[in-house]
Protein backbone atom coordinates (compact mmCIF):
# COMPACT_ATOMS: atom_id res chain seq x y z
CA UNK A 1 0.00 0.00 0.00
CA UNK A 2 1.10 3.57 -0.65
CA UNK A 3 2.36 5.75 2.17
CA UNK A 4 0.15 8.41 3.69
CA UNK A 5 1.60 11.90 3.42
CA UNK A 6 1.22 14.23 6.40
CA UNK A 7 2.21 17.82 5.66
CA UNK A 8 2.96 20.35 8.37
CA UNK A 9 2.92 23.92 7.06
CA UNK A 10 4.91 26.09 9.45
CA UNK A 11 7.95 25.23 11.54
CA UNK A 12 7.23 27.47 14.51
CA UNK A 13 6.40 26.24 17.99
CA UNK A 14 2.91 24.99 17.04
CA UNK A 15 4.13 23.26 13.89
CA UNK A 16 6.98 21.47 15.65
CA UNK A 17 4.72 20.32 18.48
CA UNK A 18 2.15 19.04 15.96
CA UNK A 19 4.81 17.14 14.03
CA UNK A 20 6.29 15.54 17.14
CA UNK A 21 2.94 14.57 18.66
CA UNK A 22 1.46 13.09 15.48
CA UNK A 23 4.66 11.08 15.03
CA UNK A 24 4.40 9.74 18.56
CA UNK A 25 0.67 9.00 18.68
CA UNK A 26 0.60 7.25 15.30
CA UNK A 27 4.07 5.73 15.58
CA UNK A 28 4.44 6.69 11.92
CA UNK A 29 1.75 4.18 10.90
CA UNK A 30 -2.00 4.27 10.16
CA UNK A 31 -4.03 1.17 9.29
CA UNK A 32 -0.93 -0.64 8.13
CA UNK A 33 0.28 2.28 5.99
CA UNK A 34 3.46 4.16 6.76
CA UNK A 35 3.08 7.90 7.33
CA UNK A 36 5.52 10.13 5.50
CA UNK A 37 6.03 13.47 7.25
CA UNK A 38 6.91 16.64 5.36
CA UNK A 39 7.57 20.01 7.01
CA UNK A 40 7.12 23.10 4.82
CA UNK A 41 8.46 26.48 5.87
CA UNK A 42 9.77 29.58 4.12
CA UNK A 43 12.71 29.80 6.54
CA UNK A 44 15.87 27.65 6.23
CA UNK A 45 15.54 26.70 9.91
CA UNK A 46 13.42 27.01 13.02
CA UNK A 47 13.18 30.64 14.14
CA UNK A 48 13.01 30.86 17.93
CA UNK A 49 10.58 33.77 18.10
CA UNK A 50 10.39 33.68 21.89
CA UNK A 51 14.03 34.78 21.92
CA UNK A 52 13.74 37.45 19.24
CA UNK A 53 14.57 40.11 21.83
CA UNK A 54 18.01 38.58 22.49
CA UNK A 55 19.71 39.77 19.27
CA UNK A 56 18.71 43.34 20.21
CA UNK A 57 21.49 43.18 22.82
CA UNK A 58 23.90 40.35 21.88
CA UNK A 59 24.88 38.37 18.81
CA UNK A 60 22.85 35.24 19.49
CA UNK A 61 21.81 32.81 16.77
CA UNK A 62 18.09 32.12 17.05
CA UNK A 63 17.68 30.35 13.69
CA UNK A 64 18.24 26.63 14.32
CA UNK A 65 18.89 24.22 11.39
CA UNK A 66 16.13 21.63 11.05
CA UNK A 67 18.62 18.78 11.41
CA UNK A 68 19.64 20.08 14.83
CA UNK A 69 16.15 19.58 16.26
CA UNK A 70 15.22 16.54 18.32
CA UNK A 71 12.40 15.29 16.11
CA UNK A 72 11.55 12.05 14.36
CA UNK A 73 12.19 11.42 10.68
CA UNK A 74 10.75 14.04 8.33
CA UNK A 75 11.48 15.69 5.01
CA UNK A 76 11.89 19.45 4.72
CA UNK A 77 10.67 21.61 1.87
CA UNK A 78 11.60 25.28 1.85
CA UNK A 79 8.93 27.40 0.25
CA UNK A 80 5.90 29.64 0.70
CA UNK A 81 2.48 28.02 0.41
CA UNK A 82 0.17 29.96 -1.89
CA UNK A 83 -2.99 27.87 -2.09
CA UNK A 84 -4.68 24.71 -0.83
CA UNK A 85 -7.03 22.55 -2.91
CA UNK A 86 -8.94 20.73 -0.18
CA UNK A 87 -11.04 18.74 -2.67
CA UNK A 88 -8.15 17.21 -4.61
CA UNK A 89 -5.82 17.38 -1.58
CA UNK A 90 -3.02 19.33 -3.24
CA UNK A 91 -1.30 22.49 -2.12
CA UNK A 92 0.80 24.84 -4.21
CA UNK A 93 3.90 26.68 -3.07
CA UNK A 94 6.71 28.82 -4.40
CA UNK A 95 10.18 27.40 -3.75
CA UNK A 96 13.32 29.38 -2.89
CA UNK A 97 14.19 29.70 -6.59
CA UNK A 98 10.80 31.30 -7.26
CA UNK A 99 9.38 28.27 -9.05
CA UNK A 100 5.79 27.08 -8.59
CA UNK A 101 5.38 23.54 -7.29
CA UNK A 102 2.72 21.37 -5.69
CA UNK A 103 2.51 18.43 -3.30
CA UNK A 104 -0.30 15.95 -2.65
CA UNK A 105 -1.30 15.35 0.96
CA UNK A 106 -3.51 12.97 2.91
CA UNK A 107 -3.25 14.96 6.14
CA UNK A 108 -2.46 18.65 6.34
CA UNK A 109 -1.72 20.76 9.41
CA UNK A 110 -1.73 24.54 8.93
CA UNK A 111 0.41 26.16 11.63
CA UNK A 112 1.76 29.26 9.92
CA UNK A 113 1.40 31.39 13.04
CA UNK A 114 1.25 35.15 13.12
CA UNK A 115 3.22 38.16 12.00
CA UNK A 116 4.20 41.25 13.96
CA UNK A 117 1.92 44.23 13.51
CA UNK A 118 3.84 47.05 11.84
CA UNK A 119 3.26 50.79 12.23
CA UNK A 120 2.70 53.04 9.24
CA UNK A 121 5.90 54.14 7.51
CA UNK A 122 5.41 57.77 8.57
CA UNK A 123 5.32 56.86 12.28
CA UNK A 124 9.09 56.55 12.55
CA UNK A 125 10.95 54.24 14.89
CA UNK A 126 11.73 50.60 14.13
CA UNK A 127 9.53 47.53 14.58
CA UNK A 128 11.06 44.40 16.09
CA UNK A 129 9.91 41.90 13.49
CA UNK A 130 12.82 39.60 12.63
CA UNK A 131 16.52 38.90 13.12
CA UNK A 132 17.60 41.78 10.90
CA UNK A 133 15.51 44.36 12.73
CA UNK A 134 16.85 43.00 16.03
CA UNK A 135 20.42 43.45 14.78
CA UNK A 136 19.58 46.96 13.55
CA UNK A 137 18.24 47.86 17.00
CA UNK A 138 21.42 46.55 18.62
CA UNK A 139 23.58 48.62 16.28
CA UNK A 140 21.45 51.76 16.76
CA UNK A 141 21.66 51.89 20.55
CA UNK A 142 25.36 51.02 20.52
CA UNK A 143 25.99 53.92 18.14
CA UNK A 144 23.88 56.21 20.32
CA UNK A 145 25.86 55.35 23.44
CA UNK A 146 29.15 55.97 21.67
CA UNK A 147 27.82 59.36 20.58
CA UNK A 148 26.65 60.05 24.12
CA UNK A 149 30.17 59.39 25.42
CA UNK A 150 31.42 62.31 23.30
CA UNK A 151 28.40 64.57 23.83
CA UNK A 152 28.88 67.70 25.95
CA UNK A 153 25.23 68.80 25.98
CA UNK A 154 23.57 67.03 28.96
CA UNK A 155 20.10 67.06 27.39
CA UNK A 156 21.33 65.55 24.12
CA UNK A 157 23.39 63.01 26.01
CA UNK A 158 20.30 61.99 27.97
CA UNK A 159 18.27 61.65 24.77
CA UNK A 160 20.88 59.38 23.22
CA UNK A 161 20.72 57.16 26.32
CA UNK A 162 16.93 56.81 26.17
CA UNK A 163 14.78 54.18 24.46
CA UNK A 164 11.00 53.88 24.31
CA UNK A 165 9.32 50.52 23.70
CA UNK A 166 5.79 50.94 22.35
CA UNK A 167 3.76 47.93 23.43
CA UNK A 168 3.59 46.30 26.86
CA UNK A 169 2.74 42.71 26.07
CA UNK A 170 5.05 39.93 27.24
CA UNK A 171 7.48 40.54 24.36
CA UNK A 172 7.58 44.27 25.07
CA UNK A 173 8.21 43.65 28.76
CA UNK A 174 11.04 41.20 28.14
CA UNK A 175 12.63 43.37 25.44
CA UNK A 176 12.59 46.52 27.56
CA UNK A 177 14.26 44.74 30.50
CA UNK A 178 16.91 43.16 28.29
CA UNK A 179 17.72 46.52 26.70
CA UNK A 180 17.85 48.43 29.98
CA UNK A 181 20.26 45.97 31.60
CA UNK A 182 22.52 45.74 28.54
CA UNK A 183 22.59 49.49 27.97
CA UNK A 184 23.55 50.12 31.59
CA UNK A 185 26.45 47.71 31.29
CA UNK A 186 27.66 49.22 28.02
CA UNK A 187 27.26 52.79 29.30
CA UNK A 188 29.47 52.01 32.31
CA UNK A 189 32.11 50.48 29.99
CA UNK A 190 32.13 53.73 27.98
CA UNK A 191 32.61 55.85 31.10
CA UNK A 192 29.03 57.11 31.14
CA UNK A 193 26.81 57.30 34.20
CA UNK A 194 24.70 54.15 33.80
CA UNK A 195 21.90 55.67 35.89
CA UNK A 196 21.26 58.06 32.99
CA UNK A 197 20.08 55.15 30.85
CA UNK A 198 16.29 55.36 30.51
CA UNK A 199 13.99 52.75 28.99
CA UNK A 200 10.29 53.61 28.88
CA UNK A 201 7.67 50.90 28.40
CA UNK A 202 4.61 52.51 26.84
CA UNK A 203 1.41 50.75 27.84
CA UNK A 204 -1.82 51.88 26.21
CA UNK A 205 -3.77 50.10 28.98
CA UNK A 206 -4.28 51.10 32.63
CA UNK A 207 -2.21 48.16 33.88
CA UNK A 208 0.14 45.40 32.81
CA UNK A 209 -1.26 42.09 31.54
CA UNK A 210 -5.03 42.23 32.08
CA UNK A 211 -6.33 39.09 33.77
CA UNK A 212 -3.43 38.49 36.14
CA UNK A 213 -3.56 39.05 39.90
CA UNK A 214 -2.76 42.42 41.43
CA UNK A 215 -0.04 40.71 43.47
CA UNK A 216 1.74 39.52 40.32
CA UNK A 217 1.22 42.80 38.51
CA UNK A 218 2.68 44.79 41.40
CA UNK A 219 5.71 42.50 41.69
CA UNK A 220 6.31 42.60 37.94
CA UNK A 221 6.23 46.39 37.94
CA UNK A 222 8.71 46.44 40.86
CA UNK A 223 11.10 44.05 39.12
CA UNK A 224 10.92 46.04 35.89
CA UNK A 225 11.80 49.17 37.84
CA UNK A 226 14.82 47.38 39.34
CA UNK A 227 15.98 46.61 35.82
CA UNK A 228 15.77 50.30 34.95
CA UNK A 229 12.48 50.21 33.06
CA UNK A 230 9.81 52.85 33.67
CA UNK A 231 6.31 51.71 32.71
CA UNK A 232 4.01 54.53 31.57
CA UNK A 233 0.30 53.67 31.65
CA UNK A 234 -2.45 54.94 29.37
CA UNK A 235 0.31 56.09 27.08
CA UNK A 236 0.34 55.23 23.40
CA UNK A 237 3.03 56.27 20.94
CA UNK A 238 1.65 58.14 17.95
CA UNK A 239 4.87 58.73 16.02
CA UNK A 240 8.57 59.39 16.36
CA UNK A 241 10.21 62.23 14.48
CA UNK A 242 13.77 63.55 14.83
CA UNK A 243 14.24 61.94 18.21
CA UNK A 244 10.92 62.92 19.76
CA UNK A 245 8.01 60.56 20.43
CA UNK A 246 4.55 62.10 20.46
CA UNK A 247 2.15 60.43 22.87
CA UNK A 248 -1.62 60.15 22.76
CA UNK A 249 -2.10 62.56 25.68
CA UNK A 250 -0.15 65.33 23.97
CA UNK A 251 3.07 64.76 25.93
CA UNK A 252 6.31 63.80 24.25
CA UNK A 253 9.51 61.90 25.04
CA UNK A 254 12.96 62.68 23.69
CA UNK A 255 14.53 59.37 22.71
CA UNK A 256 17.46 57.98 20.83
CA UNK A 257 15.30 55.13 19.57
CA UNK A 258 11.63 54.07 19.47
CA UNK A 259 10.90 50.34 19.16
CA UNK A 260 7.43 49.25 18.06
CA UNK A 261 6.03 46.05 19.60
CA UNK A 262 2.32 46.55 19.08
CA UNK A 263 0.99 43.02 18.83
CA UNK A 264 0.41 40.21 16.37
CA UNK A 265 -1.74 39.58 13.31
CA UNK A 266 -2.71 36.21 11.78
CA UNK A 267 -0.29 35.33 8.98
CA UNK A 268 -1.53 37.29 5.93
CA UNK A 269 -0.63 34.35 3.68
CA UNK A 270 -3.79 32.63 4.97
CA UNK A 271 -6.01 34.97 2.97
CA UNK A 272 -4.75 33.50 -0.30
CA UNK A 273 -4.77 29.83 0.62
CA UNK A 274 -8.45 29.22 -0.07
CA UNK A 275 -9.27 28.03 3.45
CA UNK A 276 -12.25 29.43 5.41
CA UNK A 277 -11.11 32.31 7.61
CA UNK A 278 -12.62 34.82 10.02
CA UNK A 279 -12.86 38.53 9.07
CA UNK A 280 -9.61 39.18 10.92
CA UNK A 281 -7.82 36.39 9.06
CA UNK A 282 -7.79 33.31 11.32
CA UNK A 283 -8.61 29.82 10.04
CA UNK A 284 -12.05 28.55 11.05
CA UNK A 285 -11.83 25.22 12.88
CA UNK A 286 -14.17 23.06 14.93
CA UNK A 287 -13.62 21.86 18.49
CA UNK A 288 -11.19 19.22 17.17
CA UNK A 289 -9.08 21.69 15.17
CA UNK A 290 -10.50 20.38 11.88
CA UNK A 291 -10.73 23.09 9.23
CA UNK A 292 -14.33 23.62 8.23
CA UNK A 293 -15.21 22.07 4.87
CA UNK A 294 -11.72 20.67 4.32
CA UNK A 295 -11.46 16.94 5.19
CA UNK A 296 -8.03 15.91 6.47
CA UNK A 297 -6.98 19.51 7.15
CA UNK A 298 -6.29 20.80 10.68
CA UNK A 299 -5.04 24.09 12.06
CA UNK A 300 -3.60 25.16 15.43
CA UNK A 301 -1.62 28.02 16.93
CA UNK A 302 -1.90 31.75 16.34
CA UNK A 303 -3.32 31.31 12.84
CA UNK A 304 -6.43 29.40 13.99
CA UNK A 305 -9.62 30.66 15.61
CA UNK A 306 -9.85 28.16 18.46
CA UNK A 307 -12.74 28.54 20.90
CA UNK A 308 -13.54 26.63 24.08
CA UNK A 309 -16.96 25.07 23.33
CA UNK A 310 -17.95 25.32 27.01
CA UNK A 311 -17.10 28.97 27.60
CA UNK A 312 -17.08 30.32 24.03
CA UNK A 313 -13.75 31.95 24.94
CA UNK A 314 -11.06 32.23 22.26
CA UNK A 315 -7.62 30.80 22.96
CA UNK A 316 -4.73 33.19 23.59
CA UNK A 317 -1.78 33.51 21.22
CA UNK A 318 1.11 32.18 23.30
CA UNK A 319 3.60 29.34 23.02
CA UNK A 320 1.99 27.67 26.04
CA UNK A 321 -1.39 27.43 24.31
CA UNK A 322 0.20 26.24 21.05
CA UNK A 323 2.00 23.46 22.91
CA UNK A 324 -1.17 22.17 24.56
CA UNK A 325 -3.00 22.32 21.23
CA UNK A 326 -0.20 20.34 19.57
CA UNK A 327 -0.42 17.60 22.19
CA UNK A 328 -4.19 17.34 21.73
CA UNK A 329 -3.90 17.43 17.93
CA UNK A 330 -1.71 14.33 17.99
CA UNK A 331 -4.49 12.46 19.79
CA UNK A 332 -7.15 13.89 17.46
CA UNK A 333 -5.34 12.85 14.28
CA UNK A 334 -4.69 9.38 15.66
CA UNK A 335 -8.36 8.99 16.60
CA UNK A 336 -9.55 10.25 13.21
CA UNK A 337 -7.27 7.81 11.38
CA UNK A 338 -8.62 4.92 13.45
CA UNK A 339 -12.25 6.03 13.18
CA UNK A 340 -12.55 6.64 16.91
CA UNK A 341 -14.02 9.50 18.92
CA UNK A 342 -11.51 12.35 19.08
CA UNK A 343 -10.89 14.58 22.12
CA UNK A 344 -12.22 18.12 21.89
CA UNK A 345 -10.58 21.43 22.72
CA UNK A 346 -10.72 22.94 26.16
CA UNK A 347 -9.01 26.07 27.42
CA UNK A 348 -5.33 25.45 28.06
CA UNK A 349 -5.49 27.38 31.33
CA UNK A 350 -8.96 26.30 32.40
CA UNK A 351 -7.78 25.09 35.81
CA UNK A 352 -5.00 27.56 36.48
CA UNK A 353 -3.31 30.78 35.42
CA UNK A 354 0.43 30.79 34.88
CA UNK A 355 3.01 33.21 33.46
CA UNK A 356 6.79 33.17 33.43
CA UNK A 357 8.38 36.40 32.21
CA UNK A 358 12.10 36.80 31.64
CA UNK A 359 13.88 39.93 32.84
CA UNK A 360 17.46 39.57 31.70
CA UNK A 361 18.97 36.52 33.41
CA UNK A 362 16.20 36.63 36.02
CA UNK A 363 12.43 36.51 35.81
CA UNK A 364 9.04 36.61 37.48
CA UNK A 365 7.00 33.41 37.73
CA UNK A 366 3.31 33.46 38.70
CA UNK A 367 0.79 30.70 39.21
CA UNK A 368 -2.77 30.87 40.49
CA UNK A 369 -4.49 27.57 41.24
CA UNK A 370 -6.95 26.32 43.86
CA UNK A 371 -7.11 29.80 45.37
CA UNK A 372 -3.33 29.98 45.80
CA UNK A 373 -1.67 33.05 44.29
CA UNK A 374 2.11 32.46 44.19
CA UNK A 375 4.81 34.74 42.77
CA UNK A 376 8.49 33.85 42.54
CA UNK A 377 11.31 36.12 41.35
CA UNK A 378 15.05 35.79 40.78
CA UNK A 379 17.29 33.49 38.75
CA UNK A 380 15.12 30.38 39.09
CA UNK A 381 12.26 31.73 36.91
CA UNK A 382 14.86 32.89 34.38
CA UNK A 383 16.41 29.41 34.19
CA UNK A 384 13.00 27.78 34.04
CA UNK A 385 11.92 30.03 31.17
CA UNK A 386 15.00 29.17 29.11
CA UNK A 387 14.48 25.47 29.81
CA UNK A 388 10.88 25.69 28.59
CA UNK A 389 11.94 27.65 25.50
CA UNK A 390 14.62 25.09 24.64
CA UNK A 391 12.10 22.27 25.02
CA UNK A 392 9.53 24.09 22.87
CA UNK A 393 12.16 24.35 20.12
CA UNK A 394 13.13 20.68 20.48
CA UNK A 395 16.81 21.52 20.85
CA UNK A 396 19.07 18.50 21.11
Amino acid sequence: MDDLTCIIIGGGYAGLKALKQIQETTRDMANGRRIRFVLVDKQPGHLRKLRLFRPTTVEEEIMIPWNDLNLGEFEFVQGTVTSVDSEEKWFQYVDVQGNDAQIHYDLLVVAVGSTVRRPDTDQGGIALTDQQSAADIRERWHVNLRKAADETNPEEQKRLMTIAVAGAGISGIETSAELALSMQKEAAALGLNSSNVSVYLLNSQEQLLPGVSEKFRRKLDQELNKCGVTALYNRKAIREETGEVTLNNGDSLKVGLLIWMIGLLPNPALRGMGLPITPDGQVLVDECYRVQGAPGVYSIGDCARIVDPKTDKAEQKTCFEAGIQGIRLGKIVSADLEGQLAPIHKASKSNMDVYNIGLGQKGVFWIRKWGIDMVMTGKTPGKLKKLVEDKASYLR
